[in-house]
C-alpha cells in the first residue's frame, strides 16, 4: 500500500489544475469522494493503487502519477532463479483424505529421509519401444491432454495435477526406449505436459513451484530438439511478476520473448504480455502499440504442427480480451468494460475457469466506473464458479473487486452481495 506522500499530493493537484478540473469534477471521474481526494492531494492520507490509476488515466498522466508511488514502494522480493534444483527425484505423496503433495528432491535428501526404502518399480528403461508402440503413446498422450486442458476449466488444479505429473514422467521415461524421431515428439510432448503443470501449480498460489515446473519444461523441449519453449518460459515468469505488480520486470521478460527466431505465436503471446505490463506502469502509447504487434503476429499461420497449441485455447479474440483487461489498469473502465462485454460474448459456455477470470475483471471495470449495481449483478453468478476452480491469480482480482466495492459498503447490492465476497476473497490454494 502506498504511504501518505507530499510529493503525490503536490502533482495529482498540479495536473488536475493544469486539466481546468475542479475537485469536484475529478471527483465525478474517477468515483472517489472529494474529500478523501483533498486528504490525498494534501498528504494527508494515502492514494490506493486503484485510485492513483484512474487519475492518472483521467487526467492523461501516461503513467506519471503511478511512476511516483512505485517510487517509493518497497523493493519486491526477488524472483526465484530457474534451474536451482538439481532433479534427480520426483517424490509424490497421495493420501485418502485428497491432501496430495509433490516435491522434487535430490539424491542425497531422499536418501537421508529413507524414502529410497519405499515401494519403487521401474520402467523397463534397459528395453526398447516399438514404433507402432511410441506412437500410439504420442496419439493417445496428445489427445488426453486436450481432454486434461479442458477438464481444467472447470475443476481445480488439485483434481489435475497427480495425473499431469504422472503422464510427464511416463513420456520422459519412455523416450529413452524410442527410435530418435518418436523420442523427440515424446519428450516435446512431455514439456507441453510439464508448462501446463506449472501453471496449474501457479493457479494454486505457488509462484516458485511454477517457475520450477517452467524450467523442466524447456529442458524437455530442449531435450527434444526443441529450443522454443525456452521463449515461451520467459512470457510464462512474466505472468508471475505481473501478478506482483512488477510492471517493469513484465516488460523486460517479455520483450526478451519477441526474438526473430522464435515462432509467430510465441512473440505475439509476448507481445501481449508486455502490452499488460505497461498498462500497469500507465503506458497506453506503449501498450497499444504491443497490442498491434500482438495481432500482428498471432493472425500468422502456424507451421501445421499437430502440437498442442502453446497457451490459452479458449479465448476467440485473445488480443480483444487483453486489450480489455489492460484498460482496467490504464484508469479507463467504461472503455474496459465495453471491451470485455465484447469478448466475453464470445467465450464458450464450458471456458469455466475463462469466464471467471474475465468476468471478474469485467466486474472491477464496472464497479470502478460508479456503475455498483451494474457491477454486483455481473459478479454474484461469478462466485460459484470461483469457488469451482480455487485460482490463486482470479482471487487476486477478487480481492480488487472486494476493495473498490468497500467504497460502497452501505449500497443494498454490496451488502447483499459483500458476506460471500469477502470469504472467497480470503481463500488460499497454497
Amino acid at each position: 500500500m502506498p504511504q501518505p506522500s507530499t510529493e503525490f499530493g503536490e502533482e495529482l493537484r498540479k495536473r488536475r489544475l493544469e486539466a481546468g478540473l475542479s475537485l469536484t469534477a475529478l471527483s465525478g471521474a474517477v468515483h472517489y469522494s472529494k474529500a478523501q481526494l483533498s486528504k490525498v492531494e494534501r498528504g494527508i492520507k494515502a492514494p490506493s493503487h486503484d485510485l492513483v490509476r484512474l487519475c492518472d488515466g483521467a487526467l492523461g498522466a501516461d503513467g506519471a502519477l503511478l511512476a511516483l508511488i512505485a517510487q517509493a514502494a518497497p523493493d519486491k522480493p526477488t524472483e526465484a532463479t530457474f534451474g536451482q534444483v538439481n532433479e534427480e527425484d520426483w517424490i509424490m505423496r497421495l493420501s485418502p483424505d485428497g491432501l496430495n503433495r509433490f516435491q522434487p528432491m535430490g539424491r542425497r535428501q531422499v536418501m537421508s529421509v529413507g524414502v529410497a526404502s519405499a515401494m519403487t518399480w521401474g520402467s523397463g528403461a534397459s528395453g526398447s519401444l516399438s514404433p507402432a508402440a511410441g506412437v500410439g503413446m504420442l496419439e493417445a498422450s496428445r489427445s488426453l491432454f486436450t481432454h486434461y486442458r479442458r477438464l481444467g476449466q472447470s475443476v481445480e488444479p488439485s483434481v489435475l495435477l497427480p495425473v499431469l505429473i504422472a503422464q510427464t514422467h511416463t513420456l520422459r521415461e519412455l523416450s529413452a526406449q524410442s527410435d530418435t524421431s518418436t523420442r523427440q515428439q515424446l519428450l516435446s510432448l512431455g514439456s507441453r505436459y510439464a508448462e501446463y503443470v506449472g501453471w496449474l501449480v501457479q493457479e494454486t498460489g505457488d509462484d516458485r513451484g511454477a517457475l520450477w515446473w517452467t524450467q523442466r519444461a524447456v529442458d524437455l523441449a530442449a531435450a527434444g530438439g526443441d529450443q522454443a519453449l525456452a521463449g515461451y518460459a520467459l512470457v510464462r515468469r512474466a505472468l508471475v511478476t505481473m501478478y506482483r505488480d512488477d510492471a517493469q520486470e513484465t516488460v523486460a521478460l517479455a520483450r526478451r520473448a519477441q526474438s526473430g527466431a522464435l515462432p509467430p505465436r510465441i512473440r505475439g503471446l509476448a507481445a501481449q504480455r508486455e502490452a499488460q505490463g505497461h498498462a500497469l506502469a500507465g503506458d497506453p502509447r506503449a501498450c497499444l502499440r504491443a497490442l498491434d504487434r500482438a495481432r500482428t503476429f498471432l493472425a500468422r499461420k502456424d507451421d501445421g504442427s499437430d502440437e498442442p497449441v502453446i497457451g490459452s485455447m479458449h479465448l476467440p479474440d485473445p488480443v480483444g480480451m487483453v486489450t480489455g483487461w489492460c484498460l482496467v489498469d490504464l484508469g479507463r473502465p467504461r472503455e474496459a468494460s465495453e471491451e470485455l462485454d465484447r469478448q466475453l460474448a464470445l467465450v464458450g459456455e464450458n471456458a469455466l475457469r475463462t469466464q471467471v477470470r474475465y468476468g471478474v475483471r469485467r466486474a472491477i471495470a464496472y464497479a470502478s466506473a460508479g456503475e455498483i449495481d451494474h457491477a454486483c449483478a455481473l459478479a454474484a453468478p461469478l462466485l460459484d464458479g470461483v469457488a469451482t476452480v480455487r485460482s490463486a491469480t482470479v482471487t487476486t482480482d477478487l480481492r480488487r473487486l472486494a476493495r473498490v466495492l468497500t467504497r460502497y459498503s452501505n449500497h443494498p447490492s454490496v451488502r447483499q452481495l459483500g458476506p460471500r465476497l469477502s470469504t472467497l476473497s480470503r481463500l488460499s490454494n497454497s
